[in-house]
């Protein structure tokens, strides 16, 4: 038998330092971390804002945060499932709802700070950087935080990049990452016409008439709440631009009173009108009529 050599001795083990908990849950980058929230001592906690994007299965969270010494503090948010109250009652998740939500944030965020930069009011896929008005205050700059999401070409969270930008936030970036872009070694061609489409939902129209033409059957199977809302591929185009007005007329859209929330309506409709009474639940008897029964079961004993 051989000699072992011993990789991890004691020494290893008692030095050994695990890993920030969100780490281990494979959460947050902290070497991104690291560089997005570090500043300058001489700044004197002047704090260095993240546009952070967020996609699940249901939902894109579009949101504004800045480091504290113990914390992250939130200062403006936006959410794909705001969109019914501007007219996009379908497809929340497409890189069209991204650009919206996008939008909707850098739409709140101006507001809030009373700043007047309307970015690019009609949206024609072009890389757009807003420009300091030297007479008011600069835009408001922010870096984008992807978290731990595949920066691929064409990702929706560069869709929210768009719509933020477009809405008058100051986001650093190129045009590398949209739709559309070709990257043959270090260089890009970007394709202006192909990135419009996508914020107007060209691409969600293209396959809806592809997969018409093909399986209608598979088409309404897909599509049946586009076509409960009347939404077909035709109409696509003047939809989002009807939402983007309607973003730039009121980012602070309240609800509805009578409008019930996704997962409320879920819920009602999950429950029965009436529950029905479990055998073990008897009606509430009086101590006389306890006495009773048992005189009653004696009985039938002795019989």
């Amino acid at each position: 038998m051989g000699f072992i050599k011993v990789v991890k001795n004691t020494a290893y083990f008692k030095r050994f330092q695990v890993k920030f908990k969100r780490r281990r849950q494979c959460k947050t980058d902290y070497y991104a971390r690291k560089r997005l929230i570090i500043q300058d001592k001489n700044k004197y906690k002047t704090p260095k804002y993240r546009f952070v994007v967020r996609i699940s299965l249901r939902d894109i969270t579009c949101q504004i945060f800045s480091a504290d010494m113990t914390h992250d503090v939130c200062m403006v948010a936006a959410y794909s499932h705001e969109l019914p109250k501007y007219g996009l009652k379908v497809g929340l998740t497409n890189y069209s709802a991204a650009y919206c939500t996008g939008l909707l944030l850098a739409r709140r965020v101006n507001s809030k700070l009373n700043l007047d930069y309307e970015g690019q009011a009609e949206p024609d896929g072009e890389e757009f950087h807003v420009e300091a008005d030297p007479e008011s205050g600069a835009p408001f700059r922010a870096l984008l935080d992807v978290g731990l999401r595949r920066t691929t070409t064409g990702a929706r969270i560069f869709g929210a990049l768009k719509g933020a930008c477009d809405g008058g936030l100051d986001i650093p970036h190129n045009e590398r990452r949209f739709p559309g872009t070709e990257c043959i070694g270090s260089d890009f061609t970007a394709d202006a016409e192909m990135h419009k489409k996508y914020i107007f939902g060209g691409h969600v129209g293209e396959y809806m008439e592809s997969l018409q033409e093909d399986d209608d059957e598979a088409y309404n199977r897909q599509f049946t709440r586009y076509i409960a809302e009347g939404v077909g591929p035709d109409s696509l185009e003047e939809l989002y631009a009807g939402v983007h007005a309607a973003i730039r007329e009121d980012p602070f859209r309240k609800r509805d009173a009578m409008d019930k929330g996704y997962f409320v309506g879920l819920r009602e409709e999950a429950k029965p009108a009436e529950y029905p009474k479990k055998q073990w639940q008897q009606t509430k008897i009086s101590k006389r009529q306890r006495a009773g029964r048992v005189r009653q079961k004696l009985t039938n004993l002795l019989k």
